[in-house]
Parts: structure tokens; sequence; C-alpha cells
């Protein structure tokens, strides 16, 4: 599957895109964009299983053929920083487009 990300700008880039992390709220945010709606429906299909799988589950809206993804900490205590389980997560999800 080829996946197509768009950075910040709102160009196009093959590829990988990071997760972006932000401080009001603190959160990672990731866009992803695929070529079909078919991709995006097996993309979606496997994050919610994997979601089911950990029990955490990324705030996410979607088109046709993109996915937007934030995450929050897993410590929902207000102003609580991102945790290295909260960047293992990311790079999970990261696994689940190739």
């Amino acid at each position: 599957m080829r996946v197509v990300v768009q950075d910040q700008s709102g160009r196009h880039q093959s590829g990988r895109h990071q997760w972006e992390e932000r401080n009001r709220p603190v959160r990672l945010e990731r866009r992803v964009e695929f070529e079909t709606y078919g991709a995006t429906r097996d993309f979606l299909d496997r994050l919610g299983a994997f979601s089911e799988e950990q029990q955490r589950f990324p705030d996410i809206s979607f088109g046709r053929t993109y996915v937007n993804l934030t995450l929050r900490p897993l410590d929902l205590e207000e102003g609580a920083p991102l945790q290295a389980e909260d960047h293992a997560f990311a790079a999970a999800v990261d696994g689940l487009i190739d």
C-alpha cells in the first residue's frame, strides 16, 4: 500500500511523517492520507483492533482518503506530560500503516 502524507505547508510527500507534539493541550498529532477509500478503511480497521487490544483509543477524524489522529497522554491529569508509553503507542500506530 502506498501512503501519501501531507506536511504542514500542505505539500504532499511519500513516506512517513512524524507525529507532532503540541502543548496546549499536551498531545501528539498526525495526519495520514491514502490513495483510496479502501486503504483508509483497512487502516481504520487495523487501528480499531489494535486500540481494542491495548485498551487505548486515540481521537480520530477521517474522510474518504485521510485520517487525522490525536493522542493524548495516558496520564489523564491536566497538564500531564507525554511519557515513553505515549510515544511507544504512537510508534505502534505507525507500524499499522505499512
